[in-house]
């Protein structure tokens, strides 16, 4: 090689390196969040806005189908998930201070709350399912089950079901976090992960205090 070229070389060094600071970091991924869960908003609201129409349309056929809703289920799940959401804010706390035991422990809770939620919307919807109140069963299809009450069941399973899946991801999502807290990654100077997580879990619970009068006490 010529002494040009080692000299170019040289010069031109290895490549570098760029890394975000920890701040940028941090703020980069609470934004990225917070324009997720715009979107998700945007989603459940257009699903609420055909709710509303449809039932303005039919107001009383509204009002008999959601008195097929267990609204103590519902109520119970409530409960189940505005607890989480209180378990998900001690998770941040606790990785905010450096104390991944604590992390691990309230995310525990926060993902056994989802299980319980989980299950017992199993209940509901298999109990609908028994006294053919669930699309494709004969009941259903009949011609006594006209369009008002088809239209009324068909937004619940579409947003209760969307909700559901949305609770599944939540969990999924905070159990990749408390894998991190079992390794010790969470101190005073990184607790993003741990925030995010949060944030996203309690927009799940945001979307069911407003699922549940919606559906459950329109009657």
């Amino acid at each position: 090689m010529s002494t040009y070229a080692q000299t170019a070389d040289q010069e031109q060094g290895p490549p570098h390196v760029h890394h975000m600071d920890p701040v940028t970091a941090y703020h980069a991924a609470k934004f990225g969040m917070w324009l997720f869960l715009a979107t998700e908003v945007l989603l459940f609201g257009g699903l609420f806005a055909a709710f509303a129409v449809y039932r303005w349309y039919y107001l009383s056929e509204f009002h008999h189908a959601s008195h097929h809703l267990n609204w103590q289920l519902g109520a119970v799940n409530t409960l189940v998930l505005l607890f989480s959401s209180f378990t998900a804010a001690l998770a941040v706390d606790a990785a905010q201070h450096g104390d991944n035991a604590r992390v691990r422990k309230n995310l525990l809770f926060t993902i056994c709350c989802g299980c319980i939620f989980l299950v017992i919307k199993y209940f509901e919807w298999s109990a609908k399912y028994h006294h053919g109140l669930f699309p494709g069963t004969a009941e259903f299809n009949g011609a006594e089950f006209n369009q008002a009450y088809k239209s009324f069941f068909g937004l619940y399973y579409c947003m209760t079901g969307l909700h559901a899946f949305h609770v599944i991801a939540g969990m999924g999502l905070l159990f990749w976090v408390f894998r991190k807290a079992q390794r010790n990654r969470f101190s005073a100077d990184y607790y993003t992960p741990v925030e995010v997580g949060a944030l996203y879990w309690h927009l799940v619970d945001l979307i069911w205090i407003y699922l549940f009068p919606l559906l459950y006490l329109v009657g």
